[in-house]
């Protein structure tokens, strides 16, 4: 059976435009609700959300799905995607679910499952709930019907479980920081964390509107919190995405740090602190100059797809606790099941604070190749393999490329674009290659 909703990361889409209404969501859920409760006759789902406005039409559509399905239902508010999958897991529950469409501006929503581990859904479990989506809905009798209940206290809860992955013999005090929460969901919790541990907080993108979410700031948008950095004369600035599943720092002189090198500091900081990691799980998008920096340190660097899903699942094919990607999904698997960028950015701190040393030290080793990545619009439907010029123009690319670069050409998992990515130690090369192959693909569409 193929997929017609789930992608690498959920159902994201408009609001407002099949799937993403509300007479979806409310089918949704209590298709979900029918398929854990055949796992768990006393289904309990837990519901977090972020920001974004049209959060509170999709949590009471949901919450009535499950309920018709005979789930009780917990609303945890806004909060960040991994706190969801933190508190599932401490509740007991059956499942949990966040509403949120992570980077994307707040025009866009959509939905993240975990299990009761607080993993990400098997496939079957999603191919189980889509056929679910296709048999007529139908209320269990009213004496079996859910209840739902807020839970006051989640965001305190998972305050102490992030305070709890920080190294006890350390401290913050005497490192001034910056935080960018995005206008989301980490906007009540990153900035007492930190301030906590005894940082030096100063706070932006927390004021949010159920419209601002990732506008102009959070991790895919640094330019504001560099200058925040610089301005306050900090020592660091954090940026996280609307979710709080992503981080990107900016060092004090105002350089973006991303996920790569963020990946190398805490795997660096672990083997000085002798708990070497086994391994480490990136991506076809991480930067051979990961790959040398960490064999260097003898350290092994393997390859999933794109999607932190992957990166989960290679993980744990591996028996490995430390992945990610270079935008900033890190995957401390010793410490919590899915992509955290409070706990991330913690593990980096924490490095900062042990050593005393300047994120940029930290990160001296690495020395990142330039990469040119064009992401070309393409309408739904549209199939790479079958454009027959970019096929060719890749060819080409790969054999000028032949032992000295890399090309990655893939389809989007979240939005309907082809993604071009050329690594070299020519960064003007680079961008004429992939300027060939997108135009190629533009040509084609």
């Amino acid at each position: 059976m193929s997929r017609q909703f789930f992608g690498t990361d959920g159902i994201r889409g408009e609001v407002g435009k099949y799937p993403v209404t509300a007479d979806f969501m409310l089918k949704l859920g209590w298709a979900a609700g029918r398929v854990f409760a055949a796992a768990d006759r006393e289904t309990h789902v837990l519901i977090g959300k972020d920001t974004r406005l049209s959060g509170y039409m999709f949590e009471s559509a949901l919450e009535a799905g499950l309920v018709a399905a005979g789930a009780r239902v917990t609303l945890l508010g806004p909060m960040p995607t991994p706190a969801v999958a933190m508190l599932t897991r401490s509740q007991k529950a059956s499942a949990g679910i966040v509403i949120s469409a992570s980077h994307n501006a707040y025009t866009d929503n959509g939905i993240k499952f975990f299990d009761a581990e607080g993993r990400k859904l098997s496939d079957a479990l999603e191919l189980e709930i889509e056929r679910m989506l296709s048999e007529p809905m139908e209320t269990v009798p009213s004496a079996q019907l859910g209840k739902a209940s807020r839970m006051v206290d989640a965001p305190g809860r998972y305050v102490e479980f992030c305070k709890n992955t920080f190294p006890e013999a350390l401290s913050l005090r005497g490192i001034r920081l910056v935080l960018d929460c995005a206008h989301g969901a980490t906007y009540q919790v990153a900035p007492q964390v930190f301030a906590e541990l005894g940082a030096t907080v100063e706070v932006m993108g927390a004021e949010p509107d159920g419209y601002n979410i990732n506008r102009d700031v959070g991790s895919t948008s640094p330019a504001a919190l560099q200058a925040r950095v610089l301005s306050e004369k900090a020592d660091l600035g954090i940026a996280f995405d609307g979710d709080g599943d992503r981080v990107q720092c900016v060092a004090a002189d105002g350089t973006v740090v991303d996920g790569d090198e963020l990946l190398y500091v805490i795997a660096n900081d672990r083997l000085q602190r002798g708990q070497p990691p086994e391994g480490v799980v990136g991506t076809l998008m991480s930067n051979l100059g990961l790959e040398h920096a960490l064999a260097d340190k003898g350290i092994e660097l393997v390859r999933a797809k794109v999607g932190d899903r992957y990166v989960l699942e290679l993980m744990a094919e591996r028996d490995w606790s430390l992945g990610g990607e270079a935008s900033g999904h890190i995957i401390c698997g010793d410490l919590t099941t899915t992509g955290d960028g409070i706990v991330a950015a913690l593990q980096v701190v924490a490095a900062m604070a042990a050593t005393g040393e300047s994120l940029l030290a930290l990160k001296s080793a690495l020395h990142k190749l330039p990469q040119t990545l064009i992401n070309v619009s393409v309408s739904d439907g549209f199939v790479l393999e079958a454009c027959e010029a970019a096929v060719a123009e890749s060819k080409r690319v790969e054999e000028v490329l032949s032992g000295r670069g890399r090309l990655v050409l893939r389809p989007s998992g979240t939005e309907p674009l082809i993604r071009v990515m050329i690594e070299g130690a020519d960064a003007g090369e680079n961008h004429r290659l992939a300027d060939g192959i997108a135009e190629a693909i533009r040509q084609a569409h």
